[in-house]
């Protein structure tokens, strides 16, 4: 029977209070195990997705190393959106799997982390600016109407939100180019994209056509 140290994480400690999050995550990593598999142990961190420092992710690491275990995350960017972390958790030699990606290999996971890294750095840099060209144009920031929680909740959750879609089609372009790189298929990269979780900014599963779509121009000529 297999053994798993399930790790989760929630940005704020509102979350980790009222469960928001956290119990979607527990939810997703208890149907994956199912009956067959067994949970040993579960560590809870509430922490910025974009700081190493994680001690509850350390001591999950050392439990799975000492029970033989596999390290389980209900999604791969409770792991990290850094590359360096995700390469130290590689070379720390524990197995860890993701519910979202349950098929993907650690070059897969090193990729998307990658890709997860340079995007949080283009979100931030998109803000800035944006910010910084509406205020040259004579509007005022931070207006009393916009400081309200909700204002600021509601504010939150939609940048939250286009910046996860973002991410999931630059992760499924960048993957399907790898894809492709190896001589795989359209129709084999679709499936690939479909197992590991992957949808069209409609929210469909992937197709040859879509597939095609995400490529560069020159790196579909083969069906």
């Amino acid at each position: 029977m297999t053994r798993y140290v399930a790790y989760f994480r929630v940005s704020t400690a509102r979350q980790g209070q009222s469960g928001l999050g956290l119990e979607a995550q527990q939810a997703a990593v208890r149907t994956f195990v199912g009956s067959e598999a067994h949970i040993v142990a579960e560590y809870v961190e509430i922490e910025s997705g974009r700081k190493n420092s994680r001690p509850q992710l350390q001591a999950a690491i050392i439990h799975a190393k000492q029970e033989g275990a596999v390290l389980l995350v209900a999604k791969l960017d409770r792991l990290a959106r850094n590359v360096a972390f995700l390469a130290t958790l590689m070379e720390s030699h524990v197995r860890f799997k993701a519910v979202d990606l349950p098929a993907a290999d650690e070059f897969t996971l090193h990729i998307l982390a990658a890709v997860a890294q340079k995007e949080a750095t283009a979100i931030s840099t998109r803000t800035r600016d944006a910010l910084a060209a509406k205020k040259a144009r004579g509007f005022q920031l931070g207006t009393p109407a916009n400081l309200t929680p909700a204002s600021r909740e509601k504010a939150l959750e939609s940048l939250q939100r286009n910046a996860q879609q973002s991410l999931a089609n630059r992760q499924a372009a960048q993957l399907a180019s790898l894809l492709r790189a190896t001589g795989m298929s359209l129709r084999g990269i679709a499936a690939r994209l479909n197992e590991s979780g992957y949808r069209t900014r409609r929210g469909k599963a992937f197709h040859p056509m879509g597939v095609k779509r995400l490529l560069p121009h020159g790196a579909n000529a083969i069906s």
